[in-house]
């Protein structure tokens, strides 16, 4: 194949991300780039022997994209399993038990003139921009394709085959290994998919289980016709918030596009944060595992830490990000990991991340309870939050470095592990740079409303100053 051109070469440095690749749909990534990109892919992250693994999303594009993807990987010499329609967290499944680098083909909760695609090495092993994205990148501006190395012996190269093969059911019963399906009562949830994966999953994964369902949007349909599949905006969330009170449900789920993360409403219709869902479920495989460690981001709640240690667990806390979360978990041995924005992470899953085992692990918490959302996070519901700001600024380090002096003299204590964080003993905050753009992210955490509205108003005030 002939090499790719300068402008290809634009359209990968743009598209070729920290964690995965994304682009609009033609406009920036076609057929053509798509198959390099999966001649690429094979060269850096299949072993000798090894094979590839391949999901989609319900996106338009997607279909064209997987069969693009599947020739690139094929001309390599090799073998491809297809499993079709998945959700991410079936993708990485698939992964692990076939010991087979993975492909997803989604754009998660971008919009629909999007697309992407997520990696993994063998055993669900994150592909990052600094272990293997890069290196593809790279590749696929060369042009993609080794010319069938990966299959050749002393001659012509060899294709690799591709199989269609069904994991659908076997995630289902991997998922529903999380949870003690005895302990289940009758439970009612509303879950909104958003035209995503979760309508394809779900219904798969409660069959059987005493979960009656309300289903809002279960729908494929990638052009998202009732709200963007992105439940950290709060605007998608209405439809469901609507539903729960109205139809008097223990609780409400949101998912997003490729139903990896999940977001939770309770009966009155109000949102829970991501750290008290991890704090019940970390509190429910604590029980089962009892002394194990749990990880937590460092901008998570203090009551993911406290509720680790009150459980008899050791907690563990690290950076932002799912590369660094899935290392920690290899390298401490624990058995979940709690991410701020609705990505929670599972030993016994590959140490990937899985919105649809978090939601049933809530569920049996919910059962067992035998309660709403609202009493069962109440023990846990202990600070209040900001939530992720976003504030544009021209130089995020300056600003940080200028914050940092302000706070010095009050600090209890500090550090930068990722950004800033200032502990002021009865409140925190912390400011941490964006990896794409010109801009910091705060997220502040008190005792009560009160406290929480004076620290943001001062950091927020200190972020001016130093802008000026």
């Amino acid at each position: 194949m002939a090499g790719a051109s300068a402008i290809d070469r634009d359209i990968l440095d743009r598209v070729v991300k920290a964690y995965d690749i994304r682009g609009l749909v033609d406009d920036e990534l076609g057929v053509r780039l798509v198959r390099q990109l999966g001649a690429a892919a094979a060269t850096v992250l299949v072993e000798p022997g090894g094979r590839f693994v391949i999901g989609r999303d319900m996106r338009p594009s997607s279909p064209a994209w997987v069969d693009a993807f599947v020739d690139g990987v094929t001309a390599e010499g090799v073998d491809v399993v297809d499993i079709g329609l998945a959700s991410t967290d079936q993708l990485y499944y698939a992964s692990g038990v076939l010991g087979a680098a993975g492909a997803m083909i989604t754009a998660s909760h971008n919009p629909p003139t999007y697309n992407g695609i997520k990696l993994c090495r063998a055993g669900a092993v994150p592909v990052a921009i600094d272990s293997g994205l890069a290196d593809i990148r790279d590749r696929a501006t060369a042009g993609g394709s080794t010319g069938g190395s990966g299959g050749e012996s002393g001659g012509a190269a060899v294709t690799g085959m591709r199989e269609h093969r069904d994991l659908l059911p076997d995630f289902a019963a991997h998922a529903r290994s999380f949870i003690d399906t005895s302990l289940l009562r009758q439970v009612s949830v509303a879950v909104d998919a958003g035209n995503g994966m979760a309508g394809h999953i779900w219904p798969a994964v409660v069959e059987g289980l005493p979960i009656d369902t309300t289903p809002l949007y279960f729908e494929l349909d990638g052009t998202f016709p009732n709200h963007p599949a992105n439940p950290l905006d709060p605007a998608n969330l209405e439809d469901l918030q609507a539903e729960v009170v109205a139809g008097g449900q223990a609780l409400g789920l949101a998912f997003d596009g490729d139903a990896d993360r999940v977001f939770a409403v309770d009966e009155h219709g109000a949102s829970v944060s991501s750290s008290l869902i991890g704090a019940v479920v970390a509190d429910r495989l604590l029980l089962r595992h009892p002394g194990a460690t749990v990880l937590h981001n460092l901008i998570c709640s203090r009551t993911v830490p406290e509720t680790i240690r009150h459980a008899g667990g050791q907690p563990v806390r690290t950076r932002v990000g799912h590369s660094f979360i899935k290392e920690r978990m290899a390298a401490t041995g624990a058995i979940f990991a709690v991410e701020h924005s609705g990505h929670f992470y599972f030993r016994d899953n590959f140490r990937a991340d899985s919105g649809i085992i978090t939601a049933l692990v809530l569920l049996e918490a919910i059962a067992v309870a035998d309660a709403p959302l609202s009493e069962v996070v109440a023990p846990y519901d202990r600070y209040r939050g900001s939530g992720e700001l976003n504030l544009d600024v021209a130089d995020p380090q300056g600003t940080i470095d200028a914050v940092a002096a302000a706070f010095a003299d009050r600090a209890v204590a500090h550090d930068t592990e990722d950004g800033l964080t200032v502990d002021l003993d009865d409140r925190w905050f912390n400011l941490r740079p964006s990896n794409t753009e010109p801009v910091v992210r705060l997220n502040v955490e008190a005792a009560n409303a009160h406290d929480l509205e004076e620290l943001t108003a001062e950091v927020l005030a200190s972020v001016d100053a130093a802008t000026r």
